[in-house]
């Protein structure tokens, strides 16, 4: 079984339910699914180190990167595992719901943008990508 590793911002329970959706959509698919706020302790200020390196393990060892980049500006934390996963040859795939653009001819920052294979703007639209 392929596995996905899901990013994005979970700094509120809003944060937290999309992303489990989001990763929901991708299990749908046939992945399975590492998705860091489940796949790790509570955050202490002894652990961060060894969070930080699990969810390293989560990316050298999936398939796949789907990474919600909805707000004015992509996480930070969610941009560094992008471009950790571009540099280790990892497919990236964004997924982008927010109605809001920064720039005229950019969904999101061209970095970003110029880094994942493609961006999606649906849970809908990632199924179908997905299936192919």
């Amino acid at each position: 079984m392929p596995h996905a590793y899901i990013a994005g911002p979970l700094f509120d329970e809003g944060e937290r339910w999309w992303i489990e959706k989001v990763d929901a959509t991708v299990v749908a698919a046939g992945y399975q699914t590492f998705l860091p706020h489940r796949d790790n302790p509570p955050k202490t200020a002894h652990n961060v180190k060894a969070i930080f390196h699990n969810d390293v393990g989560g990316l050298d060892r999936c398939d796949l990167v789907v990474a919600s980049l909805n707000g004015i500006t992509t996480d930070d934390g969610t941009a560094w595992e992008i471009g950790y996963a571009i540099g280790i040859g990892k497919r990236v795939i964004g997924l982008h719901t927010d109605w809001r653009r920064r720039f005229d001819d950019e969904i999101v920052n061209l970095m970003i943008e110029c880094s994942v294979e493609t961006i999606v703007r649906s849970l809908d639209e990632l199924t179908e990508l997905l299936a192919l």
